[in-house]
């Protein structure tokens, strides 16, 4: 809990330091070219997040092309956003509205899905799961055409 804000504040601080710092060596001059790099910097990351919620938004809820390949590339500590881009697809939510931790579920053509928790933004854990394979038969062969 401590680290996480810890690293809330640091890019405000950061950029405040960086301000200081032009502002000493360059004066108007230089905090204009600081001031320009943090709003570039900051507009490409709103950038980022509305191609990934663009992308998710063209495809359904809760879908993703493989849950096995999903389940490969989870990593523990990845945010939500980049889960999202990594399907393309926002989850379906499984957990109460607005409690943590949050469960999202992807599921494949197949039938298998991938639960993923998160608590506070970032990947605790996350199971795949594959449904059982009916068998037509008794004996488990499948039919002759």
């Amino acid at each position: 809990m401590r680290a996480m804000n810890f690293k809330k504040f640091l890019v405000p601080v950061g950029a405040i330091v960086v301000l200081g710092l032009a502002w000493r060596s360059g004066g108007w001059g230089g905090v204009a070219l600081a001031g320009g790099a943090i709003v570039m910097f900051l507009l490409l990351h709103f950038n980022r997040a509305m191609q990934v919620l663009k992308r998710a938004a063209e495809r359904p809820v809760g879908y993703v092309g493989s849950a096995v390949m999903l389940n490969a590339k989870l990593k523990p500590n990845a945010t939500l956003m980049h889960v999202i881009a990594m399907t393309r697809a926002l989850g379906e939510l499984r957990s109460p509205k607005d409690t943590q931790p949050e469960v999202y579920r992807w599921t494949d053509g197949g039938g298998s899905y991938v639960d993923a928790v998160f608590n506070g933004g970032k990947l605790q854990s996350w199971t795949m799961t594959r449904p059982e394979n009916p068998v037509d038969g008794e004996d488990g062969a499948t039919p002759a055409a």
